[in-house]
């Protein structure tokens, strides 16, 4: 979804509350595309078995023989490192990671096949909430100050280790009124219900966190941060983005 823009999952996600008419209204406003990167079946025929690329090849053929188009999305491969580090650098339109198969490999259901690699950076936000409690934090509720000098919500952390929480423990205060984010609720999740119970703190702590490139049309992380460590030692102000390596792990299936 993105109309030729970047994707946008928060639209996505509005498309999925709909109903009915509704759900109508929001499919001509944000039409979303199919995106097609394996085939199990084909016309009535049991492909789980076969070697990826043979798999892959048979979905090839699908799309030039039907000569299908959008809203139908051919996913790219390559077997070219070159092509993959550009790839990498897409993230502006909202490409989030590259899937490693194996060529050989038969698609088994239940088990994790393939490799999910995933750009991440090392950025610091501020601390202007907290789950938990002050004296043993679990997470984090971090933001960023915009030109206007409001303290805008970029999104929260992992649970803390017991070090990283007692470290954070000594460096955080109860708010003083007036905080910016006083009466605001936040989501404990995507698409839960449940609000966070948070406790507010002085905006004055900055901590160095790693996210990856997954975000919201707001700037906002789509994903929970990782705490790395607090930067007591700088102002609230101000901030700093360094470009970082990527994390490798097992996902998904076939």
């Amino acid at each position: 979804m993105g109309r030729r823009g970047p994707a946008a999952f928060e639209q996505l996600q509005h498309r999925l509350q709909r109903r009915g008419a509704q759900a109508d209204r929001a499919a001509g406003e944000w039409p979303a595309h199919f995106v097609a990167f394996d085939l199990l079946r084909l016309s009535g025929t049991d492909t789980s078995s076969w070697p990826y690329c043979r798999r892959r090849a048979a979905l090839d053929s699908v799309f030039a023989d039907r000569q299908l188009s959008e809203p139908w999305v051919l996913s790219p491969t390559t077997t070219e490192a070159d092509t993959v580090r550009e790839w990498l650098t897409w993230s502006s339109v909202g490409m989030e990671g590259v899937v490693f198969k194996m060529l050989e490999g038969a698609y088994r259901p239940s088990e994790r096949g393939w490799l999910k690699y995933k750009p991440r950076e090392t950025t610091e936000a501020i601390v202007g909430a907290v789950t938990g409690t002050l004296a043993a934090p679990r997470t984090l509720l971090l933001g960023r100050y915009d030109d206007t000098g409001h303290l805008q919500y970029t999104g929260g952390t992992t649970t803390l280790t017991q070090t990283a929480s007692s470290t954070v423990a000594a460096l955080i205060a109860l708010a003083q009124p007036g905080h910016p984010w006083t009466g605001r609720s936040f989501s404990a999740g995507w698409g839960s219900r449940e609000k966070l119970d948070i406790i507010l703190v002085n905006p004055t702590l900055r901590v160095e966190v790693g996210v990856d490139v997954a975000r919201y049309a707001a700037d906002r992380w789509r994903h929970p941060a990782r705490f790395h460590r607090a930067r007591p030692d700088l102002t609230p102000t101000g901030g700093r983005r360094r470009t970082g390596g990527g994390t490798r792990r097992p996902r998904g299936r076939g």
